[in-house]
């Protein structure tokens, strides 16, 4: 069964179609749409060899010529450098303005191929095919593209939204278990940050999510792009509600920094770690319950997803002074004070930007002894 929601913004408003096989559908929807008729794809090298050879039969089946240009997995390959040599490649296979480009892989692939589309000729159109549960729910949807620096994480970057999306649940068959995981702490995140009674469904299926039960998957997925194209439609540029989407963020990408992008430290687990020190954080300041938050780490580590400190690798880098160097580089930092996303409830949270310091220093010594 396919589901299909549009995130409207009104001349650019784009589908996501989301079901078991819906990438079949891509080269029909598409084929007659090319002009000319060629498709430029950025791939994830290991994602393509394992669904690459399909897509390219049909291409090719359709008339439709494919250039093809890999990349490695991971979040090295958001980098200038490799930003410079897909650009370059790009260039050199004769990419014009006309020329549509597909992101098929992880969020890495994602963000790097909407850069790439938004600052090619001045910005070309993109397709994107998201093939991990995280990219699925969050990255893909939004139009956010962009890499990273020495500075941070998604510093550099555009506004650049897709044409549309794919969200083919068959594809996470062959997703391993840890990289399933960490995309579903961003489902959790929606209701977490949204709607309550998501949440509370989650409470009860979320085992059958985790299982690949296809209903529930697809139930889950859909109910998580739903939120997402509701807050992309009132706030496309992050100028305000959209910022809630960044729920556990903050702290989660200063962990990514401290740990490096190796491998040790997936963003979804780290996207976990960051909710519950924000549940954390609302109960210090008294605007959420510690039943709240108590609730909210349960489920999280009930999906196997880290929480506590000692759910994380070894390392001596974590300190309290290493947690905010990053912090202060974060792109909701105004005026050199940081904004966070406070929960006040679940499926309720606020932005505030006067959040006193000696609060997030409690909630990070206690998180950094347990």
């Amino acid at each position: 069964m396919t589901q299909t929601i549009e995130v409207g913004l009104g001349e650019r408003t784009y589908p996501l179609y989301i079901g078991a096989g819906v990438l079949d559908g891509l080269v029909a929807q598409w084929a007659d749409r090319l002009r000319p008729r060629r498709l430029s794809i950025i791939a994830d090298e290991t994602v393509w060899q394992l669904h690459g050879p399909g897509l390219s039969a049909q291409l090719e089946q359709a008339g439709v010529a494919l250039r093809l240009v890999t990349v490695p997995g991971g979040e090295d390959s958001k980098s200038f450098r490799v930003f410079a040599d897909v650009c370059e490649q790009m260039l050199s296979h004769g990419i014009e303005r006309r020329d549509v480009l597909l992101a098929f892989g992880g969020g890495v692939v994602g963000d790097l191929a909407g850069y790439v589309a938004a600052s090619l000729l001045r910005g070309i159109d993109f397709i994107q095919v998201p093939t991990t549960l995280l990219a699925q729910v969050d990255s893909s949807v939004g139009g956010k593209t962009g890499i990273n620096s020495r500075s941070g994480k998604n510093l550099i970057g555009a506004f650049h939204q897709p044409k549309a999306v794919y969200i083919d649940t068959a594809i996470l068959d062959s997703l391993p278990a840890r990289e399933w995981r960490a995309g579903y702490a961003e489902v959790a995140k929606y209701g977490c940050l949204w709607d309550g009674a998501f949440f509370e469904w989650l409470e009860t299926q979320g085992p059958a999510v985790k299982t690949g039960d296809p209903a529930a998957l697809v139930e889950a997925i859909t109910r998580s792009c739903a939120i997402k194209a509701d807050v992309v439609a009132r706030d496309e540029r992050e100028s305000g509600v959209r910022g809630l989407l960044n729920l556990g963020h903050t702290f989660g990408h200063a962990l990514e920094a401290i740990y490096g992008y190796d491998g040790r430290l997936l963003h979804g687990e780290a996207v976990s770690v960051g909710i519950g020190l924000a549940y954390a954080l609302g109960r210090t300041l008294g605007l959420c319950t510690g039943q709240d938050e108590q609730r909210v780490k349960a489920h999280l580590t009930a999906a196997g997803l880290p929480v506590r400190r000692a759910d994380l690798a070894a390392t001596d880098a974590l300190s309290l002074d290493a947690l905010w160097a990053p912090m202060m580089k974060d792109k909701k930092v105004q005026d050199g004070v940081p904004t966070f996303i406070v929960p006040t409830g679940i499926g309720d949270t606020h932005l505030n930007r006067d959040v006193p310091k000696s609060a997030v220093d409690d909630v990070l010594n206690d998180w950094l002894e347990t």
